[in-house]
């Protein structure tokens, strides 16, 4: 593995796994600075901390970029790809599946999708589930899913219905784990209720909107509830769109790349004063604005892997760098103070 560019203050493990991950093994390189892997949740799966995003696949990137894209994010050492069955019409997954029979990886690489939002197989009950699974699996030419994901919080369907059906997935070797999205806190705790009722398996990870501008979501009972359920956590959004890169300074650069749309409500005098404590840090450490922003996630209680995604392979060297690279305590306390 390459080691990520760029960053004088990176370390080996400069971040302390979760506590279920301390046992977890470090990514073996030629040279450089390695993270240590993180366990997701009260499960087996170890994973490099950046999950990257299947999530312009086949729609904003065609196949020879979505292709130099997955490479480089192996070459840097990557090995969680999160993709959906929606993504791009299930396009995300043919081509990440077709990448990894042409690598011939798929023994080294952990896939999490998820379910529930196709427009083949729309919702939770558990026709869908199994539906949807297969289609997946179909997709992506394995045999088996690492992590699956509820897309959707499905309150029309009973919790019962649904973990019975994933966990006959999981006991038939289609699934290994799975765990939730878009679920408030004390939806998360009726599924563990309900699994421990039905002796079935419960959720192991959490996916939610997490970031340096977008906080108070997982910031109050879901992340009490992620620590109490012991689950690993997945923020989505991890770069606000772009805006935590530093990419979007104006509403003339929102207006010049075609993606601004998503980082639009950031740009604000909040928003632009985060970002110049962040250029500042970025300065005193030798990395980037991206590096830092996802650096400070990753010094987050129970964050496993930010959900990153890129649109070219040369985005992915700060990416990369960030679970390498130490923020000091007086950078995070000033982070947070900034971002609040």
């Amino acid at each position: 593995m390459t080691a990520p560019s760029g960053s004088p203050r990176a370390s080996a493990g400069a971040f302390a796994a979760p506590t279920s991950a301390s046992s977890a093994p470090s990514v073996s390189a030629a040279s450089g600075p390695v993270p240590t892997l993180r366990r997701i949740g009260t499960s087996a799966l170890a994973v490099y901390p950046i999950a990257l995003s299947g999530t312009v696949f086949g729609w904003t990137t065609d196949g020879p970029t979505t292709t130099a894209i997955l490479d480089r994010f192996a070459e840097l050492g990557g090995s969680f790809i999160d993709t959906a069955d929606s993504y791009a019409g299930g396009r995300s997954e043919i081509m990440i599946g077709n990448w990894m029979r042409a690598r011939g990886n798929r023994d080294q690489v952990t896939i999490a999708t998820k379910i529930g939002k196709s427009a083949d197989n729309p919702g939770l009950s558990a026709r869908a589930v199994e539906r949807a699974v297969d289609a997946s699996l179909q997709r992506l030419r394995v045999s088996h899913i690492d992590l699956l994901y509820l897309h959707i919080d499905d309150e029309t369907v009973p919790f019962d219905e649904t973990l019975l059906a994933v966990d006959e997935l999981i006991r038939d070797g289609r699934v290994r784990y799975f765990g939730g999205s878009h679920h408030t806190g004390n939806r998360l705790l009726e599924a563990r209720i309900a699994s421990g009722q039905l002796g079935v398996a419960p959720m192991v990870a959490v996916q939610n909107h997490y970031n340096l501008v977008h906080r108070s979501e997982y910031e109050g009972d879901l992340a009490r509830i992620a620590a109490q359920l012991e689950l690993g956590v997945m923020p989505r959004f991890a770069l606000a769109g772009g805006f935590l890169t530093g990419k979007y300074r104006s509403r003339a650069d929102l207006e010049r790349f075609r993606r601004g749309g998503d980082a639009a409500p950031h740009l604000s005098r909040h928003g632009l004063r985060l970002l110049h404590t962040m250029d500042r840090i970025a300065s005193d450490t030798g990395t980037s604005v991206t590096t830092v922003g996802l650096s400070w996630l990753l010094s987050r209680p129970r964050i496993v892997a930010p959900v990153v995604s890129v649109s070219s392979a040369d985005q992915l060297d700060d990416v990369m760098a960030a679970p390498v690279t130490s923020l000091g305590r007086h950078e995070l306390t000033e982070l947070d103070r900034v971002s609040a």
